[in-house]
């Protein structure tokens, strides 16, 4: 019999190697690139299938914004730096998921929350 799953919040996401931990309440969605697929019909009752190459995602996280320790500045920097970096988001299962990405939107800080909604986009797949 196969274990249970387990659902839960994602604790903490590395970027750079920095991490931050992400709001318990936080319910992040994930997807692990790849390819999308389409069926689409031909005249004659058969069928093609396209596939569209995609990026892996990963939303709904609001990680954490110390701003005694500028956070938000780091994060910007990353952003400005307009290159991939290494991304870790751990599980409260313990299993992390790993790639090379990038914050993408905007990035806003909130002061009453000390959060800031963030989602994360990269080439390739987003492996375990």
């Amino acid at each position: 019999m196969a274990d249970a799953a387990i659902g839960g919040p994602v604790e903490t996401v590395a970027i750079k190697g920095r991490p931050f931990p992400v709001a318990a309440d936080a319910d992040g969605n994930r997807d692990l690139g790849g390819f999308s697929a389409e069926v689409s019909p031909n005249g004659d009752g058969s069928a093609r299938i396209l596939l569209t190459r995609k990026a892996w995602e990963f939303d709904g996280l609001a990680l954490e914004i110390n701003d005694a320790r500028g956070d938000q500045e780091y994060l910007q920097g990353i952003v400005d730096g307009k290159k991939f970096v290494p991304l870790e988001f751990t599980l409260v299962s313990g299993i992390t998921f790993r790639s090379k990405g990038m914050i993408t939107g905007d990035l806003k800080a909130s002061s009453m929350n000390a959060t800031a909604p963030l989602k994360f986009n990269g080439p390739g797949k987003l492996e375990q």
